[in-house]
Order: structure tokens, then sequence, then C-alpha cells
């Protein structure tokens, strides 16, 4: 039997928000992938340009204002259900304050704790890019 493969495909963006030598990682709090750890960020909207939509993402989600840097690189991932397109870029916060509106739980993870969390398959194909550049 064939797998079957859906058409369905969502872009979006994530943010990789970097406090001198540690990575801020966030834990869902809903869905299918509820307790798994991820990058912030979200779906773009018509009209958006990847930038733009992490800006937005990151003050929807975590009432926090970001200047969004350079990209690090954009993920393709096959999800059973749909295909997956996430741009992400390196981000810094523009205040310390940060809530979480969407998430349960938040973390500040060295370079040496990235892997103690149970991350997105998609988010931790991000990680030995991360460790090289902290």
């Amino acid at each position: 039997m064939q797998k079957q493969i859906s058409n369905r495909r969502l872009e979006v963006v994530a943010a990789i928000i970097r406090r001198g030598d540690r990575i801020f990682a966030t834990e869902r709090g809903y869905g299918e992938f509820k307790d798994w750890w991820e990058f912030p960020g979200g779906k773009m909207e018509s009209g958006e340009s990847p930038q733009q939509a992490l800006v937005r993402e990151i003050k929807e989600e975590l009432n926090a204002d970001v200047s969004v840097g350079d990209l690090i690189k954009t993920v393709e991932w096959d999800y059973p259900g749909f295909h997956l397109t996430m741009h992400c870029f390196w981000c810094e916060l523009v205040s310390e304050a940060l809530h979480l509106n969407e998430h349960e739980a938040a973390k500040w993870l060295s370079k040496n704790d990235l892997h103690s969390v149970r991350w997105l398959p998609a988010d931790e194909t991000l990680l030995s890019d991360i460790k090289e550049a902290l």
C-alpha cells in the first residue's frame, strides 16, 4: 500500500530569539503536537513578508517586540497530513518583557541544553545551525 501524500501546504515563519548564548524555546499548549517544543512563530498572512509575519506573530504569541535579523534557513518538512515550509530567522527582543499567550511553558536554552526538550521534527533540523552560531 502506498503512503498517501497530502497536498495541504503551510508556509510559516519561526523566530530563533537569541539572548547572548541562549535561545528561546516554547512548549506547545494545544493540538496534535501538544507538549512538544518549538521556536515561536506562525502562519504568514496574504501580502506579508516573512519579516512582517514574524513581528506580528511574536507580538500575538508573546506580547513582545522583536527585531528580525538574517535568515538562517528555510526548512521543508513533510508531516502526516501537510507539507511545511518554515522560514527561520535570527531575532532579538526589543524589550525584555514576554508573556506566554499560547504556549504552556518557555525556556532559555544554552548550547548544551538544546537537546533537553522534545522538539517538533522540523524545528529540530535547526539545532546544528544554532549550535554552530552560539
